[in-house]
């Protein structure tokens, strides 16, 4: 479902593509809005209920760089798509610790398009 540098993440178990519109606004003399979009970007909100060790561990070194390449599925152009993003602050909780093995839930974070 979602590539970065070309490897492929674990099928997330919430995945959110936010379509943003960065712009300039401001209203006229006359009170009309005159908007300038400077360009559309895409944010991918993902979360994963359960990963083990090695599952985070290999996302969040795929996610480590400042900028990367992401190839995702796009609901606006109904298919594959990719770009340059980055990621923002990582939240991941621990579910348990069993004989040495710990195992995570809640693991979130959002890629943001550059």
């Amino acid at each position: 479902m979602i590539k970065i540098n070309g490897v492929a993440l674990p099928t997330p178990s919430d995945y959110r593509v936010s379509i943003m519109d960065i712009s300039k606004a401001e209203r006229t003399s006359a009170g009309t809005m005159v908007i300038d979009r400077i360009a559309t970007k895409r944010k991918i909100e993902l979360s994963w209920k359960y990963l083990n060790k090695e599952e985070v561990s290999k996302v969040l070194r795929l996610v480590s760089h400042v900028f990367f390449t992401v190839d995702y599925i796009d609901p606006q152009e109904g298919n594959w798509r990719n770009g340059t993003f980055y990621c923002g602050d990582r939240n991941i909780g621990a579910l348990d610790y069993i004989d040495g093995n710990i195992r995570y839930k809640d693991i979130k974070f959002n890629l943001i398009e550059r």
